[in-house]
């Protein structure tokens, strides 16, 4: 697994297919490099997007998201009141870029068909080469309050996130048994 180094404002490796490790990608910034390299008409795939960071503190960000989620929700029918609020990691990051797109026009909609957003790393690009994008990478310093959004999504749905949790463990554990089958044969 090697990822590349570029810097945010240039130009990606290649210009069919771009895979992004948003592993310590802070949201916004990742967001708005993948909106462009969209736009350009690449197509772009993020994996690890559960590990992508919001900066601030903790309280604070979950505090702000759970309220936009009860916001809109009615007690009379909450299925159909105002905008859905995502949740999963994948969904969320995906939301972001979307409101970087103008999606309203042609050339935005199909710019936003051209990202796929994962959490985790599909089989397909395990051996992938990883693009890192050093413009949006968080600076770690002491003291600095940042929150990743599988913490987010852990403290929003509790219940889902510890399915995710159990079926990403099955899948791993199925890898590694077929990984130990292959090699010993």
């Amino acid at each position: 697994m090697s990822s590349r180094v570029i810097e945010a404002g240039r130009n990606p490796p290649s210009p069919n297919e771009v895979v992004v490790d948003a592993t310590n990608h802070v949201v916004g910034r990742l967001a708005s490099v993948v909106a462009k390299w969209a736009l350009e008409g690449r197509r772009v795939v993020i994996v690890n997007a559960e590990r992508a960071v919001v900066t601030g503190d903790f309280n604070m960000v979950l505090n702000w998201y759970k309220a936009r989620i009860s916001e809109w929700l009615t007690h009379y029918n909450p299925e159909k009141a105002g905008p859905k609020i995502p949740r999963k990691p994948d969904r969320i990051l995906r939301r972001v870029i979307r409101g970087m797109l103008p999606r309203k026009s042609r050339r935005g909609r199909e710019a936003l068909r051209r990202v796929r957003v994962f959490m985790g790393v599909p089989p397909q690009y395990v051996n992938a080469d990883k693009v890192v994008i050093k413009g949006a990478l968080l600076s770690i310093r002491p003291g600095a309050k940042y929150v990743t959004l599988e913490e987010l999504w852990k403290h929003i749905e509790p219940k889902r996130y510890e399915e995710w949790v159990r079926a990403r463990e099955t899948w791993e554990a199925r890898l590694k048994k077929a990984q130990g089958k292959g090699g010993g044969e």
